[in-house]
C-alpha cells in the first residue's frame, strides 16, 4: 500500500502574495512549453511534465463521457485540460468539475483559468514514475487543499493493483483533507459530495 504521508507547508490566504510568487506567475504567463508537455506552479516551483500516455487519455475519456451524461441535468460540466488558478499558483488537472457557464466571475483577474472557488471537483490520473506520483499523490493534493476545492479524486494504477482515493473535507489551513476513502479496483467508488455525487467509477472506467 502506498503511503501518502504529508510534510505540511503552510500558507494561508491572509498572507500577502511574495515577490517569489509574482515572479513564477509572471513567469508562467510568458512560458509556451514544447508540444506534449504542460507547465504548473506547484508549491512555489514551476514544474513541467509530459501529458499522459495512451492509457491515461483513454481512462480520462472514459471518465469525462460519464460525467457528462451523470451531469447532463445540472448547471455543471467536466472539462479537460483546464487551467486552475489560486494566489498566483496555477495547475492543470486531468478533469475539473465546474459550473458549465463559465463565466466572467469564475475567471481568475488575468482571465487564464478558472478560480479554484468556482471548481467542485479535481481528477487526476496518476502517471507512473517517482517523480509524477509525488506530484499527484501529495503535492497537489496540498495545494488543492489549500485552495478549498471540495474534493480531489485520484485514480491510481500505481498503488498496490489500482485504487480510487477520494479525498473530501479540505482544510485550507493544514493543506490536508480530513475524508479520505481508499477504495480498490474492481470496487466501485462512489462519489460523495458535490454535483457528482453518487456517481461510480467503477471496473468500466478503470479497467485495462
Amino acid at each position: 500500500m502506498t503511503a501518502l504521508a504529508q510534510e505540511v507547508i503552510p500558507v494561508a490566504d491572509e498572507e500577502p502574495v511574495s515577490d517569489l510568487d509574482e515572479f513564477l506567475w509572471q513567469t508562467w504567463k510568458a512560458m509556451v512549453p514544447p508540444e506534449g508537455y504542460r507547465a504548473e506552479i506547484i508549491e512555489g516551483s514551476i514544474e513541467v511534465s509530459p501529458t499522459g500516455r495512451r492509457r491515461h487519455a483513454v481512462l480520462i475519456n472514459r471518465l469525462r463521457r460519464e460525467l457528462e451524461a451523470h451531469l447532463a441535468d445540472t448547471a455543471f460540466a467536466a472539462y479537460q485540460d483546464t487551467n486552475v488558478v489560486h494566489r498566483r499558483r496555477g495547475w492543470i488537472p486531468d478533469l475539473v468539475i465546474s459550473l458549465r457557464d463559465l463565466s466572467e466571475e469564475t475567471w481568475d483577474e488575468d482571465g487564464l483559468g478558472v478560480d479554484a472557488s468556482a471548481v467542485e471537483t479535481v481528477v487526476e490520473v496518476v502517471s507512473p514514475g517517482w517523480r509524477d506520483t509525488q506530484r499527484d499523490r501529495i503535492r497537489k493534493r496540498r495545494e488543492y487543499a489549500r485552495a478549498g476545492i471540495p474534493l480531489y479524486v485520484l485514480i491510481d494504477d500505481h498503488d498496490d493493483d489500482g485504487v480510487v482515493v477520494l479525498l473530501s473535507e479540505p482544510d485550507a489551513d493544514k493543506a490536508a483533507y480530513a475524508g479520505e476513502h481508499r477504495i480498490p479496483y474492481g470496487t466501485d467508488a462512489v462519489i460523495p459530495v458535490g454535483p457528482a455525487k453518487g456517481f461510480v467509477i467503477g471496473e468500466a472506467i478503470t479497467k485495462s
